[in-house]
């Protein structure tokens, strides 16, 4: 009974501080860190804490919403994908955002810069167009149909020669991204610009958000654009587990 209410105690300290390291939760619970630690190795092998790399710091998992089930409180998108954007962003080089839909667009919510992409434009807060972005593709294709339908039977606006308004080929694309998982975009919003997204799902399993990585078409030429689509599934994968999906 004691590991279990220092089990307890562990995670109501993770609530209490947000994060905390092995030595801070040690000295809360005023045992050895090693106690600490199998009890943090435990509690982390099931889902109910995670750990950040680059700071060694636990955090409360997603597993809680497991728990919990679909009474608790969702756990922010935006602040759950600061890690798994940040980490894209370093290893892809890119600009990688995460978008939620708002009424008829994307917004984006969440945004990292990698390396090449200092003097990238910034997308955070802005509101795209969902039939001529890579996240609004996503997040459209996941629409339940009726809604999907309706968007499709609206007058869409063509940015450039690129962008996709007939309503038979978008609803085609669409299709293929739900099969796939993942969208792709070139020079649909922005001549030059190329972008592929994936879906982040709750753990209901819907769909909430995209999580997307775009560049210069230089850049994202249609032989790298396919391969970091596969980098933001599997960015979208581990965003949708830090959700609740899967548990």
């Amino acid at each position: 009974m004691q590991s279990v209410d220092r089990a307890v105690s562990v995670l109501e300290i993770l609530a209490r501080h947000g994060e905390a390291g092995v030595t801070e939760i040690a000295d809360e619970l005023d045992v050895h860190k090693s106690t600490a630690f199998r009890l943090l190795g435990v509690l982390e092998n099931r889902g109910l804490v995670g750990q950040a790399s680059d700071r060694g710091k636990y955090f409360l998992g997603a597993g809680v919403l497991r728990l919990a089930g679909a009474a608790a409180v969702r756990l922010d998108v935006s602040q759950e994908g600061v890690p798994v954007c940040r980490e894209a962003a370093d290893e892809l080089g890119e600009t990688v955002n995460i978008a939620v839909l708002d009424d008829d667009a994307a917004v984006n919510v969440m945004q990292a810069r990698g390396t090449a992409s200092v003097t990238a434009q910034n997308w955070l807060g802005r509101r795209t167009p969902l039939h001529a972005t890579s996240s609004g593709k996503v997040l459209l294709a996941h629409m339940p149909p009726a809604l999907r339908e309706g968007f499709l039977a609206r007058p869409l606006h063509r940015f450039t020669e690129r962008t996709v308004t007939g309503a038979a080929l978008l609803r085609t694309e669409l299709d293929s991204v739900v099969e796939r998982g993942y969208a792709l975009t070139t020079d649909e919003l922005e001549l030059g610009l190329a972008a592929a997204a994936a879906p982040i799902r709750a753990h209901d399993g819907k769909v909430i958000a995209a999580i997307s990585v775009s560049g210069p078409v230089y850049r994202l030429g249609p032989e790298r654009l396919p391969v970091v689509a596969k980098r933001m599934a599997a960015a979208g994968e581990e965003l949708s587990r830090r959700m609740g999906y899967g548990f």
